[in-house]
């Protein structure tokens, strides 16, 4: 396991499901936290309930003013983990031109911006350490993804990209696609949702992936192989499962 001990890591996306719960994993093994998202009043009572030292910065990665800001207030840092993000389910039948541009620019786009804010002094630096979350959902397109799966697709693709290029630099890149967590978010859904997870159990399963070098986790483990294995399916036979 690695030292956390006074580690400096700004969360993104922490003030709910899955960053809410990892910001406590990791203020438990001593890390000290910069916590953002645009609800600023949930992320100053997780801060006061963490047991280590834990400050709250405002962001809305929308914005790309907001979220150099927000980089320059979070100051010297060891590491960035990225949970932000938005989903509504949507099939091309039913798209909602709103609401997918959202799930790009919130899910991708703020990742890009993100990234954009702290890779560079990183590299500078020679050390630091990136957590891009992407899905199981970006693996293939999926039915009923419109907006949300593409998003996620980029995301990994992003990190897969800063993986090849970090590698020697000290900068460690780190990659976790989840399947589905109980939020808010997959409330929404109306169909059956294998293996769901609550969100401690999957904090638990990533931050077990980042105290590891290696770099990527898709979990829960034999749901991932469904969509992991789906890659290698042929064109024709992929649509005709998957589709359905």
């Amino acid at each position: 396991m690695k030292n956390w001990a006074g580690k400096r890591y700004w969360l993104v996306g922490a003030s709910e499901g899955l960053g809410r719960a990892l910001a406590q994993e990791m203020s438990a093994a001593g890390a000290e936290l910069v916590l953002s998202a645009r609800n600023t009043e949930r992320l100053a009572v997780l801060a006061a309930s963490l047991p280590g030292p834990a400050s709250v910065v405002a962001v809305d990665i929308a914005d790309h003013d907001s979220v150099q800001a927000a980089a320059q207030a979070a100051g010297d840092l060891d590491g960035v983990v990225f949970l932000a993000g938005v989903y509504w389910p949507m099939a091309s039948q039913n798209w909602q031109a709103v609401q997918a541009e959202t799930m790009a620019d919130i899910n991708f786009t703020g990742a890009v911006r993100v990234m954009g804010a702290v890779v560079p002094a990183m590299v500078a630096r020679g050390r630091g350490h990136l957590v891009l979350t992407g899905s199981l959902a970006g693996f293939r397109g999926l039915p009923g993804a419109i907006g949300y799966g593409a998003s996620k697709a980029g995301v990994m693709a992003l990190a897969e990209s800063m993986h090849c290029d970090l590698r020697a630099t000290g900068v460690q890149v780190q990659l976790v696609n989840p399947g589905f967590i109980r939020t808010r978010l997959t409330a929404q859904n109306d169909f059956a949702m294998p293996f769901i997870m609550e969100p401690d159990a999957a904090a638990q399963v990533m931050f077990a992936h980042m105290n590891t070098r290696r770099f990527s986790c898709s979990f829960p483990r034999v749901f991932s192989w469904v969509f992991r294995g789906a890659q290698f399916l042929p064109d024709w036979l992929y649509y005709r499962l998957y589709s359905k």
